[in-house]
Order: C-alpha cells, then sequence, then structure tokens
C-alpha cells in the first residue's frame, strides 16, 4: 500500500498544481543514447536537429510504389555488430538492435554510473508500439512458404518484453524490466515510470526510453491506407511539415531513445554531467477514439497540468515545447488547442519546436528522442527550429521556431506526446546546477 502511494504521488495524482513534493527524491538525466534517420548519438543527433537538416528519404528497404507515400526516416547505416554478438543480430528483430545500441550508448555516456550504483537497484523501463512485428510477419511468411524446418529456432524470443530483458543481459542490471506498450505515447510512459521509481525510493536509477522498427511493407500499406502518412514525396527532407497550412500526413521513422535516469543526490556524489532534472510526468486518455484526438484538447491539457503539478512549476514558468507535432492536420490543431488551454494568451509568446519535421514520427521511440532534445536544448540553452513550415495555418497560430534556431536563455521545458488509443503524456524537465 505504502509503494503504491508512493507511485501514485510520483506520477502527478496525490497533489495540488503548483506545490512541490518534497518527500520524493530529484531524478536527473545523466546519459542519452539514440539511433534516428537523423544520426546516431546524441552529438549527432543534435548537431542535426540545431542545424536543420532533415533524415527523411526515399524508402530503400523494400518497393513502396504501391503506396501514395514513398518517403520514411530509415537508418540504412546503422551497424548492429558494433552492439551486439553476431548471434544476437540474427536471433533478435530490428527495434531490438536499436534499443540496445541506445541503451549502451547511454550507459556508457552516463560515465561510472556501473562503480556507483547498486545493479539491484537500477531498472530497466522501454516503450515500443511495434515491437518485433516486423520479424514476426517476416518468419510467418518463411513458415507458410518453406514449412516447419525453417522456423528460426529463436523465434520464441521475439515476445513484448524481449528489449527491456535483453538490455539488463547486456549490462548486468538486476532490477526490475518493464515494457510498456502504448503507441505513440510509450517512450514517455517508461520514463514516467522510471521517475516514479526512483523518486519514490524503489530504484536509485532506470535506463528508459523507446524503440520501434515499423518500416515493413504491410504496416507501411496500413498505414498508407489509412491516409495517415505524407504523400509529399518530392524532396523526401520537405515531407513532413508540422503545423503548416500544406501538411497531409507524418512520415513512418525508425530508431530508438534511451535515457540514464538517476536519484540526484546518487548523481552529485559521484560528480556526474547532469544534461537536466526530469521532474514531473503526467498522462490521461480522452476515451475519445482509437484513432483520433478529442478536437478539445481537454485530456491533453490536464495531461501537461499534471506534469507540471508533479514538478511544482506552474505554466508561467515553462520556457519551451518540444511539441509531438506530427504533420497531421487533425493533431496538429488539436496540440495548438491544447497548448492554448495551458498557457492562455502565453502560448503564443512561448517557442515551439517540432522535431518530427526533421525525424519524422518514430512510433514508440518518438517521445523518448524528444525527450533527448528537450535535455540538449535546456543544458545548451538552445531552442531547435521547426523546418518546413511553409504555409500558415490559421489553426496553428504559436511561436514555432521557423527561422533557425534560437540561443536564449532555458529552464523549464515541457515535451509532449498524443498517440493512437487516445493516449496523452507530457514530461516536463528543467536545468539544475552544474
Amino acid at each position: 500500500m505504502r509503494l503504491a502511494l508512493a507511485v501514485a504521488s510520483a506520477l502527478g495524482r496525490a497533489h495540488s498544481p503548483g506545490k512541490a513534493l518534497t518527500c520524493l527524491r530529484r531524478v536527473v538525466i545523466t546519459g542519452l543514447g539514440c539511433v534516428t534517420p537523423c544520426g546516431t548519438g546524441a552529438e549527432q543527433l543534435w548537431s542535426a536537429i540545431v542545424g536543420g537538416r532533415s533524415g527523411i528519404k526515399p524508402v530503400t528497404s523494400f518497393d513502396p510504389s504501391g503506396c501514395g507515400s514513398r518517403v520514411a526516416g530509415e537508418i540504412p547505416d546503422f551497424r548492429p555488430e558494433e552492439f551486439l554478438a553476431r548471434r544476437e543480430i540474427h536471433a533478435f528483430s530490428r527495434y531490438l538492435h536499436f534499443g540496445v545500441a541506445a541503451a549502451r550508448m547511454a550507459w556508457e555516456d552516463a560515465r561510472h554510473a556501473a562503480s556507483a550504483l547498486d545493479p539491484e537497484r537500477v531498472g530497466v523501463c522501454i516503450g515500443s508500439a511495434v515491437g518485433a512485428t516486423g520479424r514476426i510477419v517476416g518468419e510467418t511468411a518463411i513458415f507458410l512458404e518453406k514449412g516447419l524446418d525453417r522456423v528460426h529456432p529463436m523465434f520464441p524470443v521475439q515476445y513484448p518484453g524481449c528489449l527491456a530483458s535483453e538490455v539488463s543481459i547486456a549490462l548486468r542490471l538486476n532490477g526490475p524490466t518493464y515494457t510498456i506498450s502504448s503507441a505513440c505515447t510509450a517512450g514517455a510512459d517508461a520514463a514516467g515510470l522510471g521517475l516514479a521509481q526512483i523518486a519514490s525510493g524503489v530504484l536509485d536509477g532506470a535506463l528508459v526510453g523507446g524503440s520501434d522498427a515499423p518500416i515493413f511493407p504491410m504496416l507501411f500499406a496500413a498505414f498508407d491506407r489509412l491516409q495517415a502518412l505524407s504523400r509529399l514525396n518530392d524532396p523526401p527532407q520537405r515531407a513532413s511539415r508540422p503545423f503548416s497550412a500544406d501538411r497531409n500526413g507524418f512520415v513512418l521513422s525508425e530508431g530508438a531513445g534511451m535515457v540514464m535516469l538517476e536519484a540526484e543526490e546518487i548523481a552529485r556524489a559521484r560528480g556526474a554531467r547532469v544534461y537536466a532534472e526530469l521532474a514531473g510526468f503526467g498522462a490521461t486518455s480522452d476515451a475519445f477514439h482509437h484513432l483520433q484526438p478529442a478536437a478539445d484538447g481537454t485530456q491533453g491539457a490536464r495531461a501537461v497540468t499534471l506534469a507540471l503539478a508533479r514538478a511544482g512549476l506552474d505554466p508561467d514558468d515553462v520556457d519551451y515545447v518540444n511539441a509531438h507535432g506530427t504533420g497531421t492536420p487533425k493533431n496538429d490543431a488539436t496540440e495548438t488547442t491544447i497548448l492554448k488551454k495551458v498557457f492562455g494568451e502565453r502560448a503564443y509568446r512561448l517557442p515551439v519546436s517540432a522535431s518530427k519535421s526533421m525525424l519524422g514520427h518514430q512510433i514508440g521511440a518518438a517521445a523518448a528522442v524528444e525527450m533527448i532534445i528537450s535535455a540538449l536544448a535546456l543544458y545548451h540553452g538552445v531552442v531547435p527550429p521547426t523546418i518546413n513550415r511553409a504555409a500558415p495555418d490559421p489553426a496553428c497560430d504559436l511561436d514555432y521556431v521557423t527561422d533557425g534556431a534560437r540561443h536564449v536563455p532555458l529552464s523549464t521545458a515541457v515535451s509532449t506526446s498524443f498517440g493512437f488509443g487516445a493516449r496523452n503524456a507530457a514530461l516536463v524537465l528543467r536545468t539544475t546546477p552544474r
């Protein structure tokens, strides 16, 4: 019962807005790792995002000529052998390759975390929307065509929780391993669970994030038939157009983002580099529709308000928003409404970035990668740009930072995520003394 109450409080449900929870430990970000269409590793990602360089290209992993959309955020130069043994590469799916790679990078970036943290008090919380589905579809096709003797003997390890388990095995972490499958909010939800467990004293550290490999013919075609994907194929770098009047869908992408979280007192004691504090998390459901958000934005706004309340902050404390910003007509308009509900008139003066304008939509990994970008924005005092917003939309009339990266003082950032199943999630990050 005590644990349930502590976790509930850490998730922002047991207190009123504006009141800090001084009984809970602060949680900081000490390591970053990612695999994205804009680069592998946080440095490559940050350089591309600040420079406004898109990672979207024509699809090369299969022939998309039967689809209206023919672009994606593929990662063709990823080298799994740098992170996994050959037998592991053959045994596991692409999303696991990405996730283990990003986790190893975050763990190494945390610098000596292994010597300061008890492995029994370090957990793994990873989100994914698609998981090993691409591998399962491929193995099923082989079975149907070639028979029982061609079934891969490691097929049983494509279960939904395999990535979190493999990360714990790779890094010898003995804490609990969790997998969260909550569509496009999965990476944020995983971070929220890690935050809650460290803040309440259950754990001292956690590797959190998301990974997905959704670019395979069947899923790509399904999204295309839904008319959810951008059909602005030429040039591919301009296909993702969040908040622009001529947007017509998101760009499907793959990759992973992982973050090392630690209790602040442990990180400070060992002299760790701290990128930012993960101060708040909030999650709600519209209970409205399996594919579309509720247009009034009430529950999306409540998710942001809950996250701010968990951090002990008010809307006026926020300096920057990293938006979900998919580039779909309804989602972008609804997100703009949400920001206006939370921030009022101040929403018009609040810089907003849509990282998916360069990355595309990494589905279950998106929120984790955008958390990394938000942490780096605070760490460097730079607001990344939103590219491809060529046509103003009266329904999307906020400051989307379309004039290149801005160097401005930042103390607090909100990263929003919204997903299929009417899900809403928000993370609050803030700067810490160096």
